[in-house]
């Protein structure tokens, strides 16, 4: 018995240390050639790949955050270096082992979580499934990344598709519901407490590290609500956290649900991500000490893919 034990713990051990020195090689590689991680993983691949300590802004969320800042435009507007570091439907968990997969390299001075994932509760079995995996995947990283020596035969060609986490989505599909959604109303939307106990560690991160955590709502009729801002201003009220809901604020934004929606309200076009951007910039600039690198040699790189976000932009909009 005492043999199988040893033996057992024997293979555990030279499992780990395999895990781990693949770990060291695929995160070195994924580093070192962008563009070679699709899917789920592709956003923490790409976030690693930056360049160390080049991010001031580090947007977070599901897919309302990278559909409604635009670096870009922050960049043209300002100069902040920001990051969408978001995932289409991203869970709590996702969004901590994220943040703590970009801080390996960066420190921000400024993280920008938009709050509609603290919504998302896919049950108690769900979500101890996916605190597992996602621990297993950022401690041991060749399992996140464990099917690019397929591309790396392969071959492949970095696309230029993306803007610092961003893309252009032009297309035009109204919102045609009641605009005035934010009705007002006393109810507050549950927040879970399994999704509690992970925005604790995200607050306890940033302030073990003095990043100041702000939390926003970008305008999405689909799926905001005021008993949702009630919950997510009593979080921020609680914690003490500064909190923007911009669903208030789609007038003074000039949103037009006719035109700045790509899907009938849920997520914002790029045309309604510059607007809303436009307004952020400003409001960042007023309220974080966060520096304009425009001109800076380190920087180049931003001046270029800026000229090329403008050129496709009013490729896009001349349609």
């Amino acid at each position: 018995m005492k043999k199988i034990v040893k033996r057992g713990i024997l293979f555990l051990l030279i499992l780990i240390l395999l895990l781990a020195g693949c770990s060291v090689w695929a995160e070195k590689t994924v580093n070192s050639k962008r563009g070679i991680v699709n899917g789920r993983s592709r956003a923490f691949a790409e976030i690693s790949a930056e360049k160390e300590n080049t991010l001031d802004v580090l947007v977070m969320g599901d897919s309302e955050s990278f559909t409604s800042i635009s670096p870009m435009e922050l960049w043209k507007q300002k100069g902040i270096a920001a990051y969408d570091c978001g995932q289409s439907g991203q869970k709590i968990q996702e969004t901590y082992y994220m943040l703590k997969t970009a801080l390996k390299t960066q420190t921000p001075k400024l993280v920008l979580l938009e709050a509609n994932l603290m919504f998302r509760n896919p049950g108690r079995i769900e979500n101890l499934q996916t605190a597992i995996s996602e621990a297993m995947l950022y401690h041991f990283p060749v399992l996140r990344y464990h099917n690019i020596w397929k591309t790396l035969l392969d071959g492949y060609s970095p696309d230029q598709d993306e803007y610092k986490g961003f893309r252009i989505r032009n297309d035009i599909k109204s919102y045609n519901g009641d605009e005035n959604y934010m009705k007002e109303t006393k109810d507050v939307r549950k927040i879970s407490t399994f999704v509690d106990g992970y925005m604790k560690q995200i607050i306890d991160i940033c302030r073990d590290r003095n990043i100041p955590l702000m939390l926003y709502s970008a305008p999405s009729p689909v799926n905001y609500n005021t008993a949702k801002h009630n919950a997510v201003q009593n979080y921020a009220d609680k914690h003490g956290l500064p909190y923007l809901d911009l669903n208030y604020k789609t007038k003074e934004l000039g949103i037009n649900w006719k035109e700045d929606s790509y899907d009938r309200g849920d997520h914002l076009n790029v045309f309604g991500a510059e607007k809303v951007t436009a307004y952020m910039s400003k409001y960042l600039s007023e309220n974080y000490d966060l520096p304009d690198h425009r001109g800076e040699e380190a920087y180049k790189e931003w001046d270029r893919l800026a000229e090329m976000y403008r050129q496709e932009f009013l490729a896009v909009k001349g349609k």
